[in-house]
């Protein structure tokens, strides 16, 4: 119960961020491609930080990693909040700032992925992946909107109200008790550290569901620009862009909600590659949209596209890794994630800048459905595959005995 909540406020805080900065930047400069530095200024410490985070989850206790994780976010939140208090102009000191979310991130992400398995019974590991999902993205449909309608107040007011929830979120975490994690020995070599990445590599079906969703998110993300079509095309202002936000977690949550009650037990690989297909063509028509409403439509069939995709991939990657690793194979599915995350942010914010939004948005759900087509053919044995719990006994968890 403290786990879930604390992630909820966590999600709570995460959303937030991602509403206030993008339109305190997009305000200030009114250049697209600033919305990609802020992307870009999170992947970079992600991306160095990430695979030795999975490393350090696996020798160390992840409640501990978690705090230390979110510890760091807070200094993000009291950067950002000093910064806004002293009016300072240069917009660079706000991505100096999301560095320090990225790097909080690469810690949190492969933490958090690892340390589910050892609080539920195997058995229950697919609902409950569900039922985690929907509460995550009811932080994800509240999150943006809250954050849109404290922004009327001023950005400050937003991150001071997350500093607090982050408050919350160590005081939550620091109740959970776990044993250390891992009982083999690990040694603290190169190659341990790349283990998840190899044990990755081998797997072709977690190979081809990770990649899957990296260049899908990569070519079709377009919620960087959201503060773009929320100001220029649309012209809703924050509390506008706020719901803009929250629409792709309630299409999201709707899916996981409908998950947890009935599981994908068949035909999981066509379940994903139709999510993704059904995220790029609400990508398109994002894109092609000149109405508010229309464009929440399309946004809320975006999130329960991938949703679909995100559900199946988490349940691979947890059920097909043995616990001793599986901090270091989420840091790899984390990396993969980041990547599709903010390297989508930043390539949208580049192609927006040359293109305009509108043509940016278009030609990536384009490619995206491409990236569906090309994968279904190079990857068959990830669109073969039907039920998700026939996993061999050796990657299966271990729920610790307290």
């Amino acid at each position: 119960m403290r786990y879930a909540a604390a992630r909820f406020l966590a999600t709570l805080s995460w959303q937030m961020i991602g509403v206030a900065v993008g339109w305190q930047v997009y305000a200030r400069t009114g250049n697209p491609l600033d919305l990609g530095w802020v992307g870009l200024a999170q992947f970079l410490p992600f991306f160095l930080a990430i695979l030795p985070a999975g490393f350090v989850v696996d020798r160390v206790n992840r409640r501990n990693v978690l705090i230390a994780a979110y510890c760091i976010e807070a200094s993000c939140a009291v950067a950002l909040l000093v910064f806004t208090l002293l009016d300072v102009a240069d917009v660079r000191l706000i991505f100096a700032a999301m560095a320090l979310f990225g790097l909080g991130r690469a810690f949190w992400m492969p933490a958090g992925h690892a340390i589910v398995p050892n609080l539920v019974p195997v058995p229950l590991f697919p609902s409950a992946v569900a039922a985690n999902s929907v509460l995550f993205q009811t932080g994800v449909i509240i999150g943006p909107a809250l954050g849109g309608l404290l922004y009327l107040a001023g950005p400050a007011v937003v991150y001071a109200f997350i500093l607090c929830l982050l408050a919350l979120v160590v005081l939550l975490m620091a109740g959970i008790r776990l044993p250390p994690a891992g009982a083999a020995a690990i040694t603290s070599s190169l190659a341990e550290v790349l283990e998840g990445l190899r044990f990755v590599l081998r797997k072709r079906i977690l190979l081809g569901a990770i990649s899957l969703d990296l260049f899908a998110v990569l070519f079709g993300g377009a919620t960087a620009l959201l503060p773009v079509l929320a100001r220029d095309v649309l012209q809703v202002g924050p509390a506008g862009l706020g719901l803009l936000r929250t629409a792709p977690g309630l299409g999201a949550a709707l899916i996981a909600a409908l998950i947890a009650l009935r599981p994908i037990r068949r035909h999981a690989g066509r379940w994903m590659f139709g999510g993704i297909g059904a995220f790029a063509v609400a990508t398109i028509v994002l894109g092609l949209s000149s109405w508010f409403w229309l464009s929440l439509l399309a946004l809320v069939v975006l999130g329960g596209g991938d949703m679909v995709s995100v559900y199946v991939r988490s349940v691979l990657v947890q059920l097909e890794t043995p616990d001793h690793i599986r901090g270091r194979v989420s840091a790899v599915s984390s990396m993969f994630i980041g990547a599709s995350n903010e390297l989508g942010e930043f390539e949208s914010g580049v192609t927006a800048s040359w293109w305009g939004a509108v043509r940016a948005i278009v030609i990536g759900g384009v490619l995206c459905l491409g990236v569906v087509v090309i994968y279904a053919r190079l990857f068959p044995e990830l669109r073969r595959m039907d039920r998700l719990l026939e996993r061999s006994d050796d990657a299966l968890p271990a729920r610790p005995s307290s």
